[in-house]
């Protein structure tokens, strides 16, 4: 398959839509809140069913325009989101993406191994990103947290159930330049989500990207692995 006609949407960044009007209005509500909200809390405030202000609150975070995190465990079922705004000296990873394409270009024409380094300086991203969390001792948990930080920098994750072994990204920060120099750009994402992982769980877990692996998004495969 051509990687022309498949793989994820590329981050929105400067070619970000216009908000409509409602969704203006939610982020407006949120930028002035004094911590992160739950989507119930901002909708109370919003005026608006707690669904809507929840889609509003996903599709920002995706263009970067908000933040999301868990809200600490209490008792039984996976902690709620809490949302913020984010400033606007705050850049997502994919507005570096000239940055990455002249590195990326660096890499391909001086390296004798482009993608054993794209996966090293992947994996010490990772490191730097995961940088004092606690592991978890569930796998999934781990992988859970896993998808919670690529959606965290843009790739908007979807996992097919949820054990999250397998995951589509959906969007991509650096696709073009993927495009180009897919062994590199690839091998970066493989080796952050690799690193991550390793650092946020107690069990060996197997990663594997299948760049452009179907129209509108890539594969990641996560697996437990075998047991000695």
């Amino acid at each position: 398959m051509s990687v022309e006609n498949s793989g994820p949407l590329p981050g929105t960044g400067s070619n970000r839509l216009p908000l409509s009007r409602q969704r203006s209005g939610v982020l407006q509500h949120l930028r002035g809140q004094a911590a992160p909200v739950s989507a119930s809390v901002l909708a109370q405030v919003c005026a608006l069913h707690v669904n809507t202000v929840r889609e509003h609150l996903d599709a920002l975070v995706v263009d970067g325009l908000a933040a999301r995190e868990r809200s600490a465990p209490s008792g039984r079922g996976r902690p709620a989101w809490r949302y913020r705004a984010r400033s606007p000296q705050e850049s997502p990873a994919r507005e570096y993406a000239g940055l990455a394409a002249v590195l990326a270009a660096q890499i391909a024409r001086s390296s004798s191994d482009p993608r054993a380094d794209a996966l090293a300086a992947g994996e010490s991203w990772g490191r730097v990103l995961t940088a004092g969390q606690e592991r978890a001792a569930d796998p999934r948990t781990a992988r859970t947290r896993l998808l919670d930080l690529l959606a965290e920098i843009g790739f908007a994750p979807e996992a097919d159930d949820d054990r999250a072994l397998r995951v589509r990204l959906t969007r991509c920060p650096f696709v073009e330049t993927a495009r180009e120099y897919p062994g590199v750009i690839c091998g970066v994402h493989e080796g952050l989500a690799r690193a991550a992982l390793g650092a946020l769980s107690e069990a060996e877990q197997d990663v594997e990207l299948l760049p452009f692996a179907e129209p509108g998004a890539c594969r990641l495969h996560l697996s437990e692995a075998a047991e000695p």
